[in-house]
């Protein structure tokens, strides 16, 4: 069953949950297909654009992957889209995302939803909201804030994504953590 949300009429899915999306997921970007897949199945719905009410960091790794980095305090607060999404569209983003393979893990975030005005793009008008993000497995998230000089991006943008190399481009002969500790180790 899919309920009305009462602002606009547009469907959200139920039971759902709350994602933030801060990279490729978000629209404009090479895995926001899923995201329409999933709304055009009454798996997901646009909320709004947001921010994080506290500072994060926001990286790129190997391949222009964008990383979020669960290191509250660190960074900056951090500009992405927020969706409510079905069980089953979880299912479908957790695959995505690799939790199983221990590429990201999902945990809780606070953000702040736009308000609206369209002043400068930010977010913070209308409420607070918990959700979930996929944050950087903490396996290799403290060495990927090191390598990336520990600086962080406010959002990942068109400049962010140039270079970005789908997964069906990059080499295949080795896992996606293969991939990660070799970036990390990297002297580039």
């Amino acid at each position: 069953m899919v309920a009305q949300d009462r602002k606009d009429c547009t469907p959200t899915p139920t039971p759902s949950l709350f994602i933030f999306t801060y990279g490729t997921l978000k629209r404009g970007f090479s895995n926001h297909k899923l995201m329409q897949d999933l709304m055009r199945t009454g798996d997901a719905t646009f909320v709004a654009t947001c921010r994080t009410a506290e500072n994060y960091p926001l990286v790129c790794g190997p391949y222009r992957v964008p990383f979020l980095l669960n290191m509250a305090g660190s960074g900056q607060p951090v500009t992405g889209e927020l969706y409510a999404v079905s069980v089953s569209g979880l299912a479908r983003l957790d695959e995505l995302e690799g939790i199983s393979r221990g590429h990201y893990e999902s945990l809780s975030i606070t953000v702040e939803l736009d308000n609206g005005d369209g002043d400068d793009g930010s977010c913070g008008g209308e409420g607070v909201t918990c959700a979930e993000a996929y944050y950087a497995h903490g396996s290799y998230a403290a060495e990927m804030w090191k390598r990336n000089g520990m600086k962080g991006l406010t959002v990942y943008s068109e400049k962010e994504a140039k270079g970005y190399v789908k997964r069906k481009d990059r080499p295949h002969n080795l896992s996606f953590l293969d991939h990660i500790q070799l970036f990390l180790h990297s002297q580039d």
